[in-house]
């Protein structure tokens, strides 16, 4: 009961002297507030993009399985990745047909991934406006289910216009806003590269973008694809596991897939299997790495701003001596010197941590409002305050030392 007095009172103490000295104060705790604000700040938008990230991928079918000639993910290209010859449409009916654990499959065919050299856009336009394809490929009938290609207006294409090789397209949300702002987009004529389609169906806005996909996207039936661009042979398949069976799907179309292409046991696959979970371990794997060099460029502006504490107590007790003194005389211990200072220095800090994590808070919440990604953990918060309160606690000991050291006969007499 009596040391939590003592506590209190010398928090009250504490407080005074940072009313007391309102601009030093604030000057003192200036490169911790500005470490917290950096250090929250930063973390709020790493694990928004995370989380956005995430969703991003799982819109794309929780179960989904995705096949590739390399591996998709964040990380260059090595020189056998980019000499891999294409996976097939034979390919993808093959893990349909051969894969027990494998609900369904779709194949989408693009230009070539992975080469040297630009290559030319695909270009659309509608009534004098142009616009350029980035996500312009064919896909089979088994695209919406599979890939969660919902539908808000319109259809998607079917197994007859695929066979027969109908010139019908299903665009993005995006794509339809930019060429079709005022009218509605389904029975209209679009042409692409040339060729006219008949738009028949308008995606579904996604909700997580995170990535760039979907909302641009622009599909045609697989054959038709084929007919106008025959000299494009890239393969990207799509497979969607039976739930909780997507470890063995994953095993049974390696098995598949090596047979195929006729890997030898002792090589390594000539192709990639990748789901939402691995790549977005792979993204969180990045964000670790930069989360590391943020901490260290803040803890060197922490450092700083530890030893400013230090020296402003440095100074706090040259400038209170003779109070010390008159402490001492009246029965004052070395203990309770030593603590009214290190609570001070670990009030100082604490309280520029706090207004550092206040700060972070509406800074991450106006870069919600123009929709950032922005996601603050409560244990940032807490981790900040701490951090704000340990770097008082080790710069504050110093001079908390030399003020219980002092002599009270020698300190009364300072001037």
């Amino acid at each position: 009961m009596m040391r939590s007095k003592l506590f209190t009172e010398n928090v009250k103490m504490a407080l005074e002297t940072i009313r007391t000295h309102k601009v030093r104060s604030f000057l003192t705790v200036l490169g911790v507030m500005v470490g917290v604000i950096v250090a929250i700040v930063v973390a709020s938008i790493l694990l928004g993009f995370e989380d956005n990230v995430q969703a991003s991928l799982n819109e794309f079918g929780v179960n989904n399985l995705w096949i590739f000639r390399f591996n998709i993910g964040f990380s260059r290209l090595t020189p056998e990745e980019r000499m891999r010859k294409p996976l097939t449409l034979e390919d993808g009916l093959a893990i349909k047909d051969e894969c027990p654990a494998v609900r369904n499959v779709s194949i989408q065919v693009f230009q070539r991934q992975g080469v040297r050299g630009p290559q030319a856009p695909r270009m659309a336009k509608y009534k004098g406006k142009e616009i350029s394809l980035n996500n312009f490929y064919g896909s089979t009938p088994s695209y919406a289910e599979v890939d969660n290609g919902g539908i808000s207006d319109g259809r998607f294409f079917g197994d007859a216009e695929d066979l027969h090789r109908a010139d019908v397209v299903a665009i993005g949300y995006d794509i339809a806003h930019a060429l079709f702002p005022s009218e509605s987009p389904v029975g209209r004529e679009m042409l692409i590269d040339g060729a006219s389609y008949t738009v028949i169906g308008v995606f579904e806005k996604k909700k997580n973008t995170a990535l760039g996909g979907g909302d641009d996207d622009v599909i045609v039936p697989y054959r038709t694809y084929r007919k106008h661009y025959p000299g494009d042979d890239e393969h990207f398949i799509s497979a969607q596991a039976y739930p909780n069976m997507k470890a063995v799907a994953e095993d049974q179309i390696r098995g598949v897939l090596r047979l195929r292409r006729r890997v030898p046991p002792n090589k390594p696959d000539s192709f990639g299997i990748s789901s939402a979970e691995q790549l977005g371990q792979q993204f969180r794997d990045i964000l670790a790495q930069t989360f590391i060099l943020i901490v260290a460029v803040v803890s060197v502006g922490l450092l700083v701003g530890g030893v400013g504490v230090m020296n402003i107590m440095l100074m706090s007790v040259t400038e209170r001596t003779r109070e010390i003194g008159v402490r001492k005389a009246i029965g004052a211990r070395k203990r309770d010197i030593s603590m009214q200072f290190i609570t001070e220095a670990v009030t100082l800090t604490g309280s520029g941590g706090v207004i550092g994590v206040l700060l972070a808070l509406a800074i991450s919440f106006i870069l919600r409002a123009v929709h950032f990604p922005s996601l603050v953990p409560v244990w940032a918060v807490v981790a900040a305050v701490m951090v704000a309160c340990s770097v008082g606690l080790f710069f504050g000991i110093y001079p908390a030392m030399k003020a219980a050291k002092l002599d009270p006969v020698i300190a009364l007499r300072y001037e």
